[in-house]
């Protein structure tokens, strides 16, 4: 299958721009990456503003208008290419009215929701890792990472939880099985209704494997809890990264379509056919 077949039946729903101060480009940058795909959808998902104490690498309250400005200057650019106008939600327990109050603030194509931080701890920044290394508990760490996990998805703000196992970056995995963990997980975004996403990212993360795991992701199939994908794309070369990869992950554990979203609403197409 050509690449342009094959992009063309895809949606790229995660990617970042210069606005949240650790990406590159503008959306009209992001956008010509897609149009060159042949990509069949592009969203667009800033990080949400957090209170302070927290990192300041995100969209500031205050720039808000000008990341609408930048998509829409984008959509102009690239008239043919769906461009969908989405924001990557943080989950820390005790905000969520907060993230609730800012996403009134714009007509969102779509919400992803994501666990970055344990406490005020920054899991994934990469400064951690000494951090990591004196951990006594990993499991517990893993456990008090899905607990939050669960409950982004009880407070119904998000349609997609982002990268669900990002707890795995760089690469500390629990001894033993974590389906039961995973399970318990899963069983809140069933009820929820909510999607996960499919995320390229972990292959340039030291982990070098897609979040989530095929472990994860076949428990999600059984629950028939839909998918999209997401790059997660710091620059315009990422947009559409290893998504060939990541078709094949979603097939293998029993998925034939995946989800877009336009105001919010959920559609499912095909898969790109088998190769």
């Amino acid at each position: 299958m050509t690449d342009a077949a094959f992009y063309g039946k895809l949606a790229d729903l995660h990617s970042h721009t210069r606005l949240c101060g650790h990406a590159e480009g503008e959306p009209r940058d992001l956008a010509r990456r897609a149009k060159d795909l042949g990509l069949g959808v592009l969203g667009i998902s800033e990080h949400c503003p957090m209170p302070s104490g927290f990192d300041r690498l995100r969209l500031a309250e205050e720039r808000l208008p000008d990341y609408l400005a930048m998509v829409e200057d984008a959509r102009r650019a690239f008239p043919t290419l769906p461009i969908r106008l989405g924001i990557e939600a943080e989950y820390c327990r005790g905000e969520a009215e907060s993230v609730r109050r800012f996403l009134e603030k714009a007509d969102w194509d779509h919400v992803i929701g994501s666990v970055h931080y344990l406490g005020k701890w920054n899991f994934d920044d990469p400064k951690e890792i000494p951090a990591w290394k004196a951990l006594s508990d990993l499991r517990a760490t893993w456990q008090a990472y899905f607990d939050l996990w669960k409950e982004a998805a009880r407070t119904r703000l998000y349609d997609t939880l982002g990268h669900p196992d990002l707890v795995k970056k760089f690469g500390f995995v629990p001894e033993g099985s974590c389906e039961a963990m995973f399970e318990d997980a899963l069983r809140a975004v069933a009820e929820a209704g909510c999607c996960i996403e499919i995320n390229t990212a972990g292959l340039r993360k030291p982990v070098k494997e897609i979040y989530p795991s095929a472990a994860f992701l076949k428990i999600a199939r059984r629950m028939e809890i839909p998918i999209t994908f997401g790059s997660d794309a710091h620059a315009p070369s990422e947009v559409g990264a290893n998504f060939r990869e990541a078709v094949a992950l979603a097939r293998a554990c029993g998925y034939t379509e995946s989800a877009r979203f336009e105001k919010r609403k959920r559609t499912m197409w095909p898969l790109p056919e088998k190769e």
